[in-house]
Parts: structure tokens; sequence; C-alpha cells
């Protein structure tokens, strides 16, 4: 610039000293200009800075000091929420993304008898909140993940089982005060443990509750391995609000289904069940109906078949008993209905009783799940029966555990075996004095007249230790009746049955040809009241063996 003195205004080259390179070196003037810039913007920094700072120091002090997640506070929040001493292997609180805290090895004894072994443990435990609800003093929780726990349940009848939870842990939990968005257990294990030292083991995959707060219902979804019979239970619904001064009438909801149940593992049943339904109610009534399907149940070696049910049931949730208002299984063309219960005493096993009725239904159609071959008689029944099934005892069989009385009624049966069909057809036309005319095949109407040849079969029953006993059992046909007592093996298919054999006509006509003519000296003593013979007889034999003799000497 004119008149500007060069070493104000111009700027001026060197040789460095120490390599020879070019410097530059400011202006005396600029140099001042710039030195105010940049001090007047360090004063607007530090100005800005310093109150941030204070208050970031003064947010990180109170922080510290009333930090929610801090465990002096969590500690005790856990024990109180839970109702027992916890011992906790490692704690760490969390700040990003979301303030909370993490808690690994957590160990729950009971308050009133820590001496015990523990009732169960954690290996993770996840706390987390939002920053928005720390900021406006929100009592929510974002998120509580729990990872592994298990809990175990003492044998019954054990001090462990007897120790009571301190006031506060059941009826007087009412829910969190705090808001908990999401509860989230997965990888749980639940451990009923059994007086001879068993236990029974329930697989928890996952627990979602969401919506946790005091007064308030909330939703949850269920996804857990039943323990026996083994099988995956699904449920999704809604729960509460909890009535702390009456649990029982805390509202439950929801829907359910059972899939792949393990029939096997139920004494000799054989079979997999599935299952859905729905149920509504409070904890101690919760109706419920459900439908199932077994497509090929069996009992021990029997033929499977399929059958189809339907359950309407009342459960009491607190204690586990059950009423069971209607059941219905139709195998093939026939539906058997029952009503009862599944109930017991405080602390003992579960006893199950039904009364049982079919109406029409085909006698085939029960028989197949308990036989291997094909069932000896045809037909259309009715029975009436009480069963009892016997609490779950170790190694018990489902026959042994089973009791059966009632009475039944095959009025017009026929036998399946075409040889021994034609056998009963020959000796019903020898036991008639007067001969049913014959019908002629090429008439209008005619038929087979070997056909149904059995005409009925009555009497009353007991099931017992996988035996079928009987003290009076009536077998009919044209021109004979027998009325027989004795016993038949569910598993082994034995059958011994004894009894007299009536007939219309004499004891001759039991036998043909030479035998006819040696049993006619013996008429008189086989003789009824001069109506026809009496015949001492004994029905005996297996599978694919049974016999009908003569049991002259009476034997039991």
């Amino acid at each position: 610039m004119v008149g500007a003195h060069p070493n104000q205004w111009q700027l001026q080259r060197k040789r460095s000293p120490v390599n020879g390179a070019q410097i530059t070196k400011i202006p005396t003037g600029s140099r001042a200009s710039v030195l105010r810039i940049h001090l007047q913007k360090r004063r607007w920094t530090l100005w800005l800075v310093l109150p941030l700072a204070s208050l970031l120091a003064v947010g990180i002090y109170f922080a510290d000091q009333y930090w929610p997640f801090r465990y002096r506070n969590v500690h005790p929040l856990l024990e109180q929420v839970f109702a027992c001493r916890i011992t906790v292997g490692a704690y760490h609180r969390i700040y990003f993304p979301h303030p909370g805290f993490v808690a690994k090895g957590l160990t729950l004894r009971r308050n009133s008898a820590p001496d015990l072994p523990p009732i169960g443990s954690t290996e993770d435990l996840i706390v987390q909140g939002t920053w928005t609800d720390l900021l406006l003093f929100r009592k929510q929780v974002r998120l509580v993940d729990v990872k592994g726990l298990h809990v175990v349940i003492p044998p019954v009848g054990s001090r462990a089982n007897r120790e009571d939870f301190p006031a506060g842990s059941s009826g007087d939990f009412s829910g969190p005060s705090t808001t908990v968005e999401e509860l989230n257990i997965h990888g749980a294990v639940l451990d009923i443990l059994r007086v001879n030292g068993d236990k029974y083991t329930f697989p928890i995959h996952e627990v979602v509750m969401r919506g946790m707060q005091k007064g308030h219902a909330v939703s949850y979804l269920l996804d857990m391995q039943n323990a026996r019979p083994t099988g995956r239970i699904r449920a999704s619904g809604s729960f509460g609000p909890i009535v702390p001064t009456n649990l029982g009438s805390t509202n439950v909801s929801g829907t359910f289904t059972l899939t792949e149940v393990n029939l096997r593992e139920i004494g000799d049943l054989r079979g997999t069940l599935s299952a859905n339904g729905r149920f509504t109610g409070t904890l101690s009534a919760i109706e419920a109906y459900a439908t199932t399907e077994t497509p090929d149940f069996a009992v021990n070696k029997g033929r499977p078949v399929a059958v189809h049910g339907l359950v309407q049931c009342t459960v009491n949730a607190l204690n586990g008993n059950t009423v069971l208002h209607k059941i219905e299984g139709r195998l093939g063309a026939t539906t058997v209905t029952a009503a009862g219960s599944v109930a017991s005493t405080p602390n003992t096993p579960k006893a199950t009783d039904l009364d049982l009725t079919v109406t029409k239904g085909r006698s085939q159609d029960l028989l197949h799940p308990f036989l291997e071959g094909q069932p000896p008689i045809a037909g259309v029944v009715t029975l009436k029966a009480h069963a009892h099934l016997a609490p779950q005892h170790d190694q018990a069989k489902f026959l042994d555990r089973l009791t059966v009385n009632g009475g039944f009624d095959l009025p017009q049966e026929h036998v399946t075996d075409p040889a021994k069909e034609k056998t009963l057809t020959d000796f019903s036309e020898r036991a008639q004095v007067t001969k049913q005319p014959k019908t002629d095949p090429a008439s209008e109407g005619g038929g087979d007249t070997t056909a149904d040849v059995l005409s009925s079969i009555e009497g009353q029953v007991e099931i017992r230790d996988g035996v079928v006993s009987t003290q009076r059992l009536t077998f009919a046909l044209p021109g004979a009746s027998a009325n027989v007592n004795g016993y038949y093996n569910l598993s082994s298919g034995n059958v011994h049955l004894v009894g007299n054999l009536s007939m219309d006509s004499d004891i001759s006509h039991v036998a043909t040809g030479f035998k006819s003519l040696l049993l006619k000296p013996l008429i008189p003593f086989f003789r009824k009241d001069n109506a026809g013979a009496l015949i001492p007889i004994a029905v005996t034999g297996g599978p694919n063996d049974y016999k009908v003799s003569q049991n002259l000497l009476h034997k039991k």
C-alpha cells in the first residue's frame, strides 16, 4: 500500500537459522488485532463452558448421591420384592445407552430359614431405565431382564416346604410401585423336589410380562415345557390386578396350546396328545375349555387309534384342584362322556375320580386301544362306571393305579372270528328245541342265518390292578344262556370264567354224531326242572387260544 512502512504492512521473509527454510512474520499491528479476537472468543467459551461444567458437576454429584440404581438402594429393594435374603456375586451400574445396572450371581434364601438350601438363583439380572424418565422423575423402568433363573420347591412335608415367606412376598404383594414396562425371564428352570429324592423339572423358555404396576393388570406370554408327561405349553393373556387381601379373587384370562405331550410317561398309556383352549375367571376358579387330538392312543400293547376329545373344567390355581364338568372322547363311532374331579388334601398327591357313560357305542371301538389283535366281539354297547385313578407313586403303572366299578350291556353282539362264529351258530341251532326256520337267501329281505348269533352280553365288572373281574356275567343266544364269573387280564389277555350253561334242549345236543349218542344216558343228570340241560362250563385260555369246555368237577 502507498505510504505504508514496509516493516508494518509488508511480509518479510527470512531464512531460518536452523535449516534455511523461509518463515513468515506477521506485522506487529496485525498480530495485536488477531490476539484481541482470540481472547474474546476464549472469554465467550469460558462463559459458556464454566456454567455447563458447574451444572454437570452438580448433576454428577446428585446422580452419584441419589442415583436410583446404586447398589445400596437396589439390594434392599430386591430383598423386599422377593421377600428373601439375597446375595449378589457382582454388581455394576450402567449409564449408556440406557441407565440401569447389571447384577450377576444372585442367590435367594428364605428369611425365616437362612440355613436351608437356597430356594432360587439367577445368573444375570439386568435393569434398564430411560434418561427421559430419570430427568422427569418418573418412577418407571424400561426393562427387567432375568437370565438363568432357577427356582427350587422343597418336597411336600419337609421343613423347607413348611416355612412361610414373610409378609409382603405373596398375599401382601400387590405389584411394584415403580412401573416396569417389560419383565423378560428366559432360560429358567423350575424344580419341584419329591420325597424320594427325585424331582419334576419344568424348563421355562421364556416369560414376558408387560405393564407391571401396582393396581393394574399385566399382559403376559409364556413358553415352557411340562415335566411329566413332557410336552410344550404356550399361553398368552391378561393377569391382575392382584388383590393382596384375597389372592384367589385376582382375575386371569388367556389362551393356550399343548403340543407333543408324550403319554408314554403315564404308566401303560401310549400316544402323543395335542390340545388348544381358552380360560377366564379368578385364580381360585378358572373356567377352562379345550379340545384335544391324540392320533395314536393305546394302552400297553393295544392297537393305536385316533381319539378326539374336549374338556370343560374349573381349576383352582392356588392348590391345583380341578372340577371336570364335562369330558368327551370319541373313538371311531363311539363317544365316551365323563365328569368328575382331580383333587387332593393339602400337601398330598392328587387322585382322579370320573363317572363314565357310553350310550349306544360300539364295543370294538372301546376294545381296540386295549387289545393287540382284533376285538373278539363287535356290536352296540351301553355302560356306566366309576373310575378312580390313584395318586402317582414311584414306578406305579397306569393299570395298577386304575380302579373301575360298573355295569355294561351289549344287547346284540356277534363274534368277529368267522370260525368261532360258525361254531356258536351250530351250537345255537342244536340247543334250540324248536328250530327257527332258515331264511331263503333268494327271498325278499333274505340274509345269512349265521349272522349275529350271540344276541347279548350283560354284567357287572370291576377293574383292579389291571384285571377285570366279575361276579355276574350273562351270555345269551338263541336256545342257550350262560351265567359265569371270573376274571380277564388286560395285560396278558388271559381269561378264566366258570359258571353254568342253560339249554332249551338236553345235553345230547351239545355234541353231534357218536358223542351225542354217548351223552344220551346223562340227560337226567343235567336236566333242569324238566326243561332242558344245565351244564357247568369254563372259559379259559389266552389270545388266539380261548377255549370253552365242560366243567364237570366245578373247578374254580
